[in-house]
């Protein structure tokens, strides 16, 4: 019998349920390696999410069994160790606890004095010292690294705009600005110019070079041509990582032409900034910390829980330019919370914000930065591991290997041509996904698919790797004799 308020539970049940949640999922996370790494959702399982309203409840642990037996089993397979697909982060368990605390305590980010506020002007200014950067710079956290683009094109348009496009917007402002990156450019780049209204044509893809890093000489000659043209150079996207391939531009000579040319430097680091950790990797974020803005997603090379990303920008103020509102119901006062002097919902789009900092400051409180730096640096060696076994199989292609943790490569057999070496990969990599083995992604790189292995897992191991590589030589050899579909 309930004796609280209807939506608040019996305490010693919510009790209890607690604590068998911990230990069951603390269990599950122990013998995640027996598991597999992902498995289709059986039809079975799916016709439960397809039920009507609930219109009674039911007892929370009878929910939580539900949980335990048609969700927990069908994960997106990130947590796992030997989960290398797209650019997901493996979760720390400690910082899920701090996702716990701040889902309890529920407070919104927005505006006021409290210390959620605090945390999380506490954790920008951590990733201020760990990126290198200008301690009176500015940033704020958000969902990840798409909200990123676009809140930074956004200051970079009210930064360096020649309109007031706040006021009037860019079409009475009379400016076509463009936008220019590589053609390795993440494609929320293209959504934020949509968003902004600068049109996906005034995005400027450049050509890379064969390490699929922009070309500058392009960049120079295609921003001279829209200058000729009429157009307003805008802001150069610079990669800190590049999704496909892992690859980093010359960041500080993009750096440089920004600064000659008159425009906003942007770096999207969501992939790879965290490189700046370990010392061995620094020269090659060299111009990193130039940038006017950074935008670096710590639910992937930080292995947060989703999600929290960060922008940081080099100087205070551009954010508050750009978002700042006002309306009487949220107007500072004197005394009280309203008093307090930040306002995140002046940094960007969201009124609302979820205490996304709490799990981090978590985290880096338990565990300290040079922990994380090791991770990373595990995960470095780990790469070059797989790089070094696929270099050393004749019936494997090292097909690109970039700085950070990327690693392409594809089943070859002698005397097959491109479509059938697609055909015979495309077939080792379904089989390796559906029968949960191990879960790499795919690319393209220079027309050919590829197994791509992006590597941001804290729980891998190199006997992972070696097992991958075994099972991409059997599952290709068997492709081979029963010709792959």
């Amino acid at each position: 019998m309930h004796t609280d308020p209807p939506l608040d539970p019996d305490w010693d049940e919510f009790r209890a349920l607690g604590k068998r949640i911990v230990d069951e999922l603390a269990d599950h996370l122990a013998a995640i390696r027996d598991q597999p790494v992902w498995q289709p959702v059986p039809d079975t399982v799916r016709a439960g999410f397809t039920t009507p309203l609930p219109t009674a409840g039911r007892p929370m642990d009878e929910v939580y069994d539900e949980f335990r037996d048609t969700i927990l089993p069908f994960p997106r397979g990130n947590i796992h160790p030997r989960f290398w697909g797209w650019a997901n982060g493996s979760g720390v368990p400690v910082a899920a606890l701090g996702d716990l605390l701040a889902s309890l305590i529920n407070c919104t980010l927005g505006s006021g004095g409290n210390a959620a506020m605090m945390v999380e002007e506490q954790v920008l200014e951590w990733l201020k010292q760990a990126m290198g950067w200008p301690a009176t710079g500015s940033g704020v956290l958000t969902s990840g690294a798409s909200m990123g683009q676009l809140t930074a094109l956004a200051a970079a348009r009210q930064a360096c705009g020649a309109a007031d496009v706040r006021g009037e917007g860019a079409v009475l402002g009379g400016v076509q600005y463009t936008v220019y990156g590589s053609v390795e450019t993440h494609h929320s780049v293209e959504k934020a110019v949509e968003l902004l209204g600068i049109g996906r044509r005034f995005l400027r893809l450049v050509p890379v070079d064969d390490a699929h890093r922009i070309d500058i000489g392009a960049l120079r000659r295609t921003i001279r041509a829209d200058r000729a043209a009429g157009l307003r150079p805008l802001c150069v996207v610079g990669n800190a990582g590049t999704v496909n391939t892992g690859a980093v531009d010359p960041l500080d000579q993009l750096g440089a032409l920004a600064r000659r040319e008159g425009m906003w430097f942007h770096v999207d680091g969501a992939f790879g900034a965290f490189a700046q950790l370990v010392p061995s990797h620094r020269p090659l974020l060299a111009g990193l910390a130039e940038a006017d803005s950074l935008v670096l997603d710590l639910h992937k090379w930080l292995y947060m829980p989703f999600d929290v990303s960060c922008l940081l920008t080099r100087e205070s103020g551009v954010l508050e330019a750009a978002f700042r509102s006002g309306a009487d119901y949220i107007a500072p006062t004197e005394q009280g919370p309203s008093a307090y002097p930040v306002a995140f919902s002046d940094r960007g789009v969201e009124q609302s914000r979820r205490f996304r900092a709490l799990k981090v400051w978590f985290a880096l409180k338990t565990h300290g930065a040079d922990a994380f730096a090791a991770a990373l640096a595990e995960n470095l060696a780990q790469t070059a591991h797989l790089a070094r076994l696929i270099d050393a199989d004749d019936r494997l292609e090292l097909v690109s290997r970039g700085d950070l943790n990327v690693v392409c490569f594809r089943y070859v057999r002698p005397g097959a041509d491109v479509r059938e070496l697609d055909r015979i990969n495309r077939t080792v990599l379904g089989r390796l996904q559906t029968r949960g083995l191990a879960m790499p992604s795919h690319t393209r790189i220079r027309g050919a698919f590829v197994i791509r292995v992006a590597h941001h897992n804290h729980r891998s191991e190199p006997a992972d790797f070696d097992f991958l590589v075994d099972q991409v030589r059997r599952l290709g050899d068997r492709a081979v004799r029963d010709g792959a579909p």
